[in-house]
């Protein structure tokens, strides 16, 4: 059993989004649609206005945020300095909702997308176009990362972590996250750790993964 730590709560009241960078925690809350970058502490360092609609995803480029705007079922590239909007895409495999997890990798953007149970990567610059999709580990796919090679994706559902081989989606780890700890949604990686968000208690909760 991997040790869990809760380490503070989050600033929002609905926090289903987060994204690790050396600044801090980028978190998303799906009931005021703010991004907020707060310290590993939870200290809050900056608060965004953002267009989402009841968002469930973020990660950073190093220069934008690109935010899942599930409610209204986008993807919004997004100025880290102020929240506005550069520009907006449709989301593939929407349902009446649209995408949770977001990740930035090698110029590509990944996502996992609940309503069609599927993770994306997609094109930016080839106009949002899917070069690659396979299936997510269940139907309530949340957050994801990468370490080193490594994709996981959260399955909220089966409160676990799972990592997925990217060819066809098979599984090749899985963490588990048993009751009475914290449920994860929103989730990252960090120097060691797994980050995770839960969007009914507000708990942020980290788990050891050294690599």
């Amino acid at each position: 059993m991997p040790q869990i730590e809760k380490m503070f709560d989050a600033p929002g009241p609905q926090p289903n989004g987060m994204q690790a960078t050396e600044e801090g925690l980028w978190i998303l809350d799906q009931q005021t649609n703010e991004v907020l970058l707060v310290s590993y502490d939870g200290t809050v360092k900056k608060t965004l206005a953002t267009d989402s609609d009841k968002g469930s995803g973020i990660t950073h480029t190093g220069t934008n945020l690109w935010l899942a705007s599930t409610y209204s079922c986008e993807i919004l590239l997004t100025d880290p300095e102020n929240g506005k909007t550069f520009a907006s895409y449709d989301t593939p495999g929407a349902g009446q909702t649209g995408a949770h997890g977001l990740e930035w990798r090698d110029n590509k953007l990944w996502m996992a997308v609940p309503p069609s149970a599927t993770i994306y990567q997609i094109d930016i610059e080839d106009d949002f176009t899917v070069i690659h999709s396979f299936p997510a580990p269940g139907d309530r796919p949340h957050g994801i990362a990468w370490i080193g090679d490594e994709l996981w994706c959260v399955e909220t559902n089966h409160r676990a972590i799972y990592q997925l081989n990217t060819a066809d989606g098979s599984h090749l780890n899985k963490i588990e996250i048993p009751e009475p700890h914290p449920e994860p949604h929103g989730m990252t990686y960090w120097d060691g750790y797994f980050w995770y968000c839960d969007a009914h208690t507000t708990a942020v909760c980290r788990i050891a993964y050294p690599k």
